[in-house]
């Protein structure tokens, strides 16, 4: 994998559109475009995306150096439980494992009244054989291969062709997983297995067990799904790699994805944080709160140093997913959450969606309900259009559903009813990034919002002003910053194993061989990726925590190798992480280190961003006028072509900018520049004399 000369395509699909951005990898210059979504067969959104890329590009695929994806058929597979029969092989005693699974409850759950949802696998098609290893890999019992060579029969006659194997232990040691696949390939070649000590090759069973049952679930609908994408770009005369987006923040070859689907269950929106890093960085913004607002959902991540957060205790959808990836939280707030009253006779915002069909009111598909986007047409955020004026809404329509279902029986105004609407859905959205930000030990004042997706810009300067953020970055493309996020990802793949050690008793020795083992691991994945010795980047990453505890934190291992300096540092850097996080940390508490992992980066030196012309001196990118219902009346407020704009124009709010992917909308006291690159550059005047005020009354230290 060299740099690219030529184009790169990215393709991010949602569940409404799908997005395309073209960039030319020399010059920077950047094309955007949206084509319907095909729920029925994605792929056909993505080959119209690709065909209508290259046409606004005006370039044919021959030049094409790279195309990169972002993908949601494992995620809608897992979401709406559509996978095939699947079977799981563990260990004698372990049946069942998925049904026992955690104690937790969900966040807003009631605790009397929550009910574990339904297991992908019934434990009517989990199959149990003998053999056991202990936690170091030894063998305790030699594996039954009668039982699983019954267990292989009785699989292959119910025709199920899915299969996870989970066996004790075999993070440590995966002969036996290993010996499974052998006897299977003999007696139900058909199936296709994935083996936890491929897939999660880390302790606890549950994670594990659910993390490789996952990925069997997904591997048939992905395999095809890929064959189809790669005979797509085919058909666009483009002979380039495909590179598929990973939940991690990386982009992965086909063979990866095929192997290891459930890594791109969270594809597009870790896309969309990785491209607001980038384009955060250009600007000059390396801490950065993201939320990706779209039609149903609203994806808030963290960016710090540049670096967006991972987890390994992430969840997709019910499921917790023991992989690395980008920290999201996700709640069901979007352009189409349905405002209604509940039962007491309180306004509702979400979680549910009008979706692409009917969608809100005001596009005229049938829908009837009032949604989040009806209420910004209603009160002046959106223009009586979208996509530069080819997409008409109904405003009367819009009006008519907040009176009669919101207005009328609360006994106020339509405009009130709707800016009452967003009021709601912003709070919801507020909540999320506190859980992000504040619920890790972070200071949600002390970074730059960035806004995205369709809806992103409409909400940005509200939610920001609700958080106390001062500063706001809009990126240029902000509807499809999940595409260009794909232009600029890197080669990425994570290599773990599970080595629980005691302080006091830790020995650096071990640790350095199970290093040993990732790195070659990690160079042999390299050489299978074809990239080249320059571009190939490690890092080491430790999972500690004090004796006894129940869970780990992971932080970066401080030196190049492993040896007792090293050591003592990554435990120092623990302390400090414990002490963010939780407010105390114990030094004279003996640690425990868990887990190592190397990542894997293929860099793929990312494109130049194209500088905008400076904005020419008495030049007006103003196209009208819109009202906009505010709370302390209405106002007109001008009206901006954003492609009109160039560097260093400067806008005062209240105002609407529109674009072909996005609108934009500025409230009093808030001033928009923009930058060399076109993003806008937002400052919070209200906000920041707010918080002087503030901070003139606090005592001083």
């Amino acid at each position: 994998m060299s740099g690219a000369r030529g184009l790169l395509i990215g393709v991010d699909t949602g569940g409404t559109f799908t997005d395309v951005a073209v960039l030319d990898a020399a010059s920077g210059k950047l094309w955007v475009t949206k084509t319907p979504s095909t729920p029925q067969d994605p792929s056909v959104g993505f080959g119209e995306g690709v065909a209508d890329g290259l046409r606004v590009a005006g370039a044919g695929g021959e030049q094409v150096d790279r195309v990169l994806h972002g993908t949601t058929v494992a995620t809608n597979l897992i979401l709406e439980s559509k996978g095939p029969q699947t079977a799981l092989l563990v260990t004698r005693g372990f049946r069942y494992v998925l049904e026992i699974g955690r104690h937790d409850i969900p966040r807003k759950a009631s605790q009397f009244s929550w009910i574990k949802p339904k297991r992908p696998v019934s434990p009517q098609r989990v199959w149990e054989v003998g053999g056991r290893l202990d936690a170091r890999g030894q063998v305790v019992e030699e594996l039954d291969e009668a039982a699983v060579v019954a267990a292989a029969r009785a699989i292959a006659a119910q025709d199920i062709k899915s299969v996870a194997v989970v066996l004790l232990h075999s993070y440590a040691n995966a002969a036996h997983e290993q010996r499974v696949r052998e006897l299977f390939s003999r007696e139900h070649p058909d199936a296709r297995l994935s083996l936890s000590s491929e897939v999660m090759p880390a302790f606890r069973e549950y994670e594990r067990c659910i993390t490789t049952l996952l990925n069997a679930y997904v591997m048939p609908a992905v395999s095809t799904y890929v064959g189809r994408l790669e005979r797509r770009i085919g058909d666009s005369g483009i002979g380039a790699p495909l590179l598929l987006m990973k939940s991690s923040g990386g982009v992965s070859s086909t063979r990866g994805a095929r192997d290891r689907p459930v890594e791109t269950a969270l594809s597009g929106p870790a896309a969309g944080v990785v491209g607001a890093a980038f384009v955060g960085a250009a600007s000059g913004f390396n801490n950065l709160i993201s939320i990706d607002i779209g039609g149903t959902s609203a994806d808030v991540g963290l960016i710090h140093s540049g670096t967006p957060s991972l987890t390994t205790t992430g969840t997709i959808g019910d499921w917790r997913v023991g992989l690395p990836m980008v920290d999201i939280l996700t709640i069901g707030a979007g352009g189409g959450s349905i405002a209604r009253l509940n039962e007491a006779g309180g306004l509702v915002v979400g979680p549910e969606s009008a979706g692409a069909q009917p969608g809100p009111v005001c596009y005229r598909k049938g829908g009837t309900q009032p949604t989040v986007t009806d209420a910004h047409l209603v009160v002046g955020n959106l223009p009586e259009y979208l996509l530069g004026g080819a997409f008409t809404l109904d405003l009367r329509a819009a009006r008519e559903a907040i009176r009669s279902q919101l207005a009328e029986p609360l006994g106020m105004d339509v405009e009130t009813a709707a800016r009452g609407v967003l009021d709601v859905a912003n709070n919801n959205m507020v909540g999320a990034i506190r859980v992000m930000s504040v619920d890790r030990g972070l200071d949600p004042r002390e970074f730059a919002l960035m806004p995205f997706g369709g809806a992103g810009p409409l909400h940005g300067c509200a939610i920001a002003r609700l958080i106390g953020c001062t500063t706001m970055l809009i990126p240029p493309a902000p509807g499809v910053l999940a595409a260009l996020g794909l232009l600029v990802s890197n080669l990425r793949a994570e290599f773990s194993r599970t080595c629980v050690q005691r302080a006091g008793r830790f020995d650096v020795r071990q640790l350095a061989e199970v290093f040993s083992e990732l790195r070659s691991a990690a160079s042999a994945w390299f050489e299978a990726e074809a990239v080249e010795p320059a571009a190939r980047v490690t890092s080491i990453q430790a999972s500690l925590r004090y004796k006894d505890q129940g869970f780990e934190l992971a932080v970066p291992w401080s030196g190049e190798g492993i040896d007792e300096t090293g050591l003592q540092a990554t435990c120092e850097a623990f302390h400090r992480k414990h002490e963010q996080l939780y407010g105390f940390m114990q030094r004279d508490m003996p640690l425990e280190i868990v887990t190592l992992r190397v990542d894997a980066i293929g860099i793929l030196p990312p494109p130049a961003l194209q500088e905008l012309a400076p904005h020419a001196a008495g030049a007006t990118a103003i196209i009208g006028s819109q009202r906009m219902a505010l709370p302390g009346g209405d106002v007109q407020a001008p009206l901006y072509d954003r492609t009109r704009l160039g560097a260093g124009a400067r806008i005062e709010g209240p105002a609407v900018i529109t674009q072909l992917d996005a609108t934009s909308v500025l409230l009093p006291r808030q001033t928009a520049i923009v930058d060399r690159y076109g993003a806008l550059v937002v400052k919070d005047e209200f906000v920041a004399r707010t918080r002087a005020q503030v901070a003139e009354t606090q005592p001083k230290t």
